[in-house]
């Protein structure tokens, strides 16, 4: 069954209220958002509704909220990823938390599905540090091909509520309808994923599409009004 997952621990205000519908939980870790107050909360309420917790890692860009690419050196980049990855698990340690994946944010996510060299770089990480952690990569990117190439396991993810393009990225979020919020938007997105295993994009190309995990993002402004819509109609089926 397709999972649902969410960028959480993001400082949204009713956080608690998405949990119930939920299968994952990405939950941040101070590269864009969060400190050990924030992600205790999240693992806390993760705990709470039974939803598996993954690390949520990013460029270390508070000010963006990690939606900026950033040109750092990758020795740069790879010791504040460490950095992440110590707090999280020092706040996981004594709530006896299973991590079930990791997952890039934001620029750092789309950099890396595009750029075969960060790619590379970045599975190296996670495979020297979490050998048995899938990462959470979009299908046909460089991240997938680099963590095939490491036999690294991983779990294709594709959004469920942003629009892509011709050529399977996500459209910027500058553009008109990157971000859908409303129930008809995200309706007619997912339904060819889940029912035929398609995407179509903005142009109205069909590509076949294997997804393992649907990501909803935590600060969707429409989240709470679609997203047990959509879990009641598609998932029941599905279960």
């Amino acid at each position: 069954m397709i999972e649902i997952n969410c960028d959480l621990g993001e400082g949204i205000s009713d956080e608690e209220l998405i949990y119930p519908w939920i299968d994952a939980a990405s939950i941040a870790c101070g590269g864009h958002y969060g400190d050990e107050k924030s992600i205790l909360k999240s693992m806390e309420l993760a705990l709470k509704y039974d939803v598996k917790i993954g690390i949520h890692p990013s460029y270390p860009d508070l000010e963006n909220f990690g939606r900026k690419s950033l040109n750092i050196p990758i020795d740069e980049l790879i010791k504040s990823l460490k950095i992440q990855l110590d707090l999280f698990l020092k706040v996981a340690h004594p709530l006896h938390v299973k991590l079930d994946h990791l997952k890039f944010h934001g620029a750092l996510y789309n950099d890396a599905a595009k750029d075969k060299n960060l790619a590379e770089e970045l599975v190296s990480f996670v495979h020297s540090q979490l050998p048995q952690i899938p990462i959470l990569v979009p299908p046909f990117s460089e991240m997938q091909r680099a963590a095939e190439n490491s036999k690294h396991p991983i779990r294709l993810e594709v959004f469920a509520d942003r629009t892509y393009t011709d050529d399977l990225k996500l459209l910027d979020r500058s553009q008109p309808n990157s971000l859908l919020t409303t129930l008809p938007e995200v309706e007619n997105h997912i339904s060819p994923i889940l029912n035929q295993g398609q995407l179509i994009s903005n142009s109205g190309k069909k590509f076949s599409i294997q997804a393992d995990t649907l990501c909803i993002h935590g600060d969707n402004p429409g989240i709470l009004s679609f997203l047990p819509k959509l879990r009641q109609k598609f998932w029941s089926k599905l279960s």
